[in-house]
């Protein structure tokens, strides 16, 4: 309403650090079309089927990942840097200055991925 998705979009795609998690990750890839990843939405299931799990996020080991009707990545195309895997599925990724996860690492009192974030 107030014109600022193409001007953002512009900025995104221009390199301004962006990041997405769980619905932001969707908005990335199926809205502002700035991060080459094909996304599964509420592919864990509904809110039973959220859930928490630790595992390697990049050069980052035991990293914790909260999920919360998650989507997960069934696609990264070229550029795309995969950070994380969980049950076999891509949940992170990185292009560029661009972070995309399924999970809710704000709801974790680990905070290495926004320090990942703000190194950008």
């Amino acid at each position: 309403d107030l014109g600022m998705f193409e001007p953002l979009r512009q900025r995104i795609a221009e390199g301004l650090p962006a990041l997405g998690t769980c619905a932001g990750l969707i908005l990335l890839a199926d809205h502002v079309r700035t991060l080459p990843v094909t996304v599964r939405r509420n592919a864990y299931g509904r809110q039973l089927g959220s859930f928490h799990a630790n595992g390697p996020f990049g050069e980052m080991d035991n990293v914790p990942m909260t999920f919360i009707r998650a989507p997960f990545i069934t696609e990264a195309r070229k550029g795309c840097n995969v950070l994380a895997t969980c049950e076999g599925n891509i949940v992170a990724v990185q292009y560029g200055k661009q972070l995309g996860m399924a999970f809710h690492p704000e709801l974790d009192d680990d905070n290495r991925i926004h320090e990942l974030f703000l190194s950008l």
